[in-house]
């Protein structure tokens, strides 16, 4: 199966080292592998790989601009993740068919991004362990945090078997289940998606706008959580986990 590889975007400034702008190789063989579980294990190392990230970019802002309000901060962090979502909507969306499940699953990549950055906004600890809990639920994988602390616990579970043991060769069902996690995870109907793709040209208008609007209601949900109250005082960015 051909996996079209979109391309890097250019990041909104001020920027700290970038993690990688789509899911790693290892990543998409533990989801190939194991796609019943392929969204948590994009959580789990979505917080390993990204939250640093977004750790030192919340850092930087604040540095650059003291005193910047996190409303401000989480206003930045949306505006660039649902441009960067709308980006690989239309690549993707050219890409045919073969294109769906890279597409889907570089959207739910840049999804996480996009809510580790806001949780650094509002001064949330980005790289603490609960942050992968808050992508399932804020993603609608699971309902509610203790199944989806749960189902990561499995996750890392698997992964470690398939440390030692080797990843499982994946197959033409294994990707169409895969597709649908992602998309699931994503907030994009899978099966629109697909239909979208066999209709020339509908698919890059299709990627693109539900792409931007399966963000920019994650991004909603995100300022919910993490604006309220209970969690100022909580996990803030710099502190002990």
């Amino acid at each position: 199966m051909t996996e079209p590889q979109p391309p890097a975007a250019a990041s909104e400034e001020p920027t700290a080292e970038d993690g990688p702008a789509e899911p790693p190789a290892g990543l998409w063989d533990r989801m190939k592998s194991d796609p019943q579980y392929a969204p948590e294990h994009l959580a789990l190392e979505a917080v390993r790989r990204l939250g640093p990230e977004a750790k030192r970019w919340a850092e930087l802002s604040r540095a650059q601009q003291p005193g910047i309000p996190p409303e401000e901060l989480a206003r930045r962090a949306t505006r660039r993740f649902v441009n960067l979502a709308r980006l690989s909507g239309a690549v993707s969306g050219a890409a045919g068919l073969p294109g769906a499940v890279v597409d889907v699953g570089v959207l739910a990549w840049t999804q996480a991004r996009m809510v580790l950055h806001v949780a650094a906004a509002y001064g949330i600890d980005p790289t603490h362990s609960d942050r992968a809990t808050d992508l399932l639920v804020l993603q609608k994988v699971h309902k509610v945090a203790e199944t989806a602390r749960l189902a990561l616990g499995v996750a890392a579970g698997r992964e470690r078997a398939g440390a030692l043991f080797g990843q499982p060769s994946a197959t033409g069902r294994t990707f169409l289940r895969l597709s649908v996690k992602l998309a699931q995870m994503a907030g994009v109907g899978a099966a629109k998606r697909m239909v979208a793709k066999l209709v020339p040209g509908a698919g890059v208008v299709f990627g693109t706008w539900a792409n931007s609007a399966a963000t920019k209601d994650l991004a909603r949900r995100t300022q919910e959580l993490y604006r309220q109250p209970p969690w100022v005082p909580r996990q803030r960015s710099g502190e002990g986990t």
